[in-house]
């Protein structure tokens, strides 16, 4: 097993056996000749697996070319290295050599770590998700520039939403003839095309995603909520959705499920921070969207706050419910495209399998993705269907 540290410009290595041995360790740059030279290193090993902290975040780059490279790797999450490290040290001290250290002993010990495999199609989906995110930011800038500028130009007219057609429109009708508004008129119609220009890069993003999305046949855009770029974000975070054992794990993933804060004899939860946060976030969106449409989830909605629950309380409560719904879409379109690579015979295409596995290790839901107490009852239906789907959470 080799642990690795990852970093921008270097990444600190330590190879240990199956009974924790230290067998080697190194320092070695990232660029080509580093990288190289890594490999070489590591071949004194032929069966080995390589344990990247961050996997999903700055070890990304190392792990992709890793994988690339045909070789095996595991993801490690930085909490359970943070943890190694100061029950093994006594101290929560960082050095990239204590850090490759921990994650190796993570690795050797935890069998529940994530098994990455190269997909070109879903780093792709996460690069234009991403882009898309980048693009809605800085069309969000931009507008707050605009009304900046239109509120200087026609006081007492800003408009809460502004759209490229309203703006045109306000723009034509001013006519400045001092030197500080004609200069302000030209700034804001620059600012107008570079609007027209970022919704349109947009638009084009977002059908790009749509069209992996449908290519990977996920249907999760069958849900009330969900569109192309919370489709694609899901799908781009989760990755194998066999990683979790059950929908209460998943929802704790996704932080949508409360925390246990009881004491003593009261029994009572409290919101969870943790989690991956843009998952939430996309969550929050298909609520939002669900509670503004004449949907399940606006009755879902409206039946918590008839029982006393306050606004955000009932959001909540419908963010699980949504969570619910997602996880078993995930786990439908899962088994789909297994029984789909399973049919296809030798040369077709597999699948994406509910049970793989590298080096003897198991990826299902591991130290990070426990379970909370007190789960909700079931609410899915147990049976599976392709189908038009909405919202399968009821109270």
């Amino acid at each position: 097993m080799i642990g690795v540290d990852p970093h921008k410009l270097s990444a600190t290595i330590e190879v240990v056996d199956e009974k924790e041995r230290r067998l080697g360790q190194g320092r070695f740059t990232t660029d080509k000749a580093g990288y190289a030279a890594m490999l070489k290193y590591a071949k004194a090993w032929p069966d080995r697996v390589w344990a990247v902290e961050g996997a999903n975040g700055v070890g990304r780059p190392l792990a992709q070319r890793l994988l690339a490279s045909g070789e095996q790797v595991v993801d490690v999450p930085a909490k359970l290295a943070a943890r190694v490290r100061l029950f093994d040290t006594g101290h929560n001290r960082k050095t990239d050599a204590h850090d490759a250290h921990s994650i190796a002993m993570v690795a050797v010990r935890t069998t529940g770590l994530r098994v990455l495999a190269m997909d070109g199609e879903l780093e792709a989906l996460r690069m234009l998700v991403e882009r898309r995110e980048a693009l809605s930011r800085r069309r969000v800038q931009t507008v707050d520039r605009l009304q900046a500028l239109l509120a200087e130009l026609l006081p007492g007219q800003a408009k809460k939403d502004l759209t490229t057609g309203q703006a045109k429109r306000m723009l034509a009708c001013v006519r400045p003839r001092d030197i500080a508004g004609r200069t302000r008129r030209r700034i804001a119609v620059e600012e107008l095309a570079e609007l027209v220009a970022v919704e349109a890069k947009m638009k084009k993003a977002t059908a790009e995603l749509k069209t992996i999305v449908l290519s990977r046949g996920s249907h999760l855009m069958d849900l009330h909520g969900v569109g192309p770029v919370v489709a694609a974000r899901i799908l781009a975070d989760v990755g194998d959705v066999s990683r979790f054992a059950d929908r209460n794990r998943f929802a704790s993933w996704t932080g949508t499920a409360p925390l246990d804060a009881s004491s003593g004899e009261r029994s009572r939860h409290r919101l969870s921070r943790a989690g991956n946060r843009r998952v939430n976030h996309m969550i929050h969106i298909a609520a939002i969207s669900q509670i503004r449409l004449d949907t399940d989830g606006r009755a879902y909605y409206r039946r918590k706050r008839a029982e006393g629950k306050r606004p955000l309380e009932a959001i909540r409560c419908l963010k699980r419910r949504i969570s619910d719904a997602i996880y078993r879409q995930l786990v439908d379109d899962a088994h789909v495209a297994a029984v789909e690579g399973a049919n296809a015979g030798p040369g077709g295409h597999c699948g994406a399998s509910l049970a793989s596995s590298a080096a003897g290790l198991n990826p299902h839901t591991g130290a990070s993705d426990q379970p909370l107490p007190g789960p909700a009852p079931t609410t899915l239906r147990p049976a599976i269907e392709t189908r038009k789907s909405h919202l399968e959470a009821t109270g």
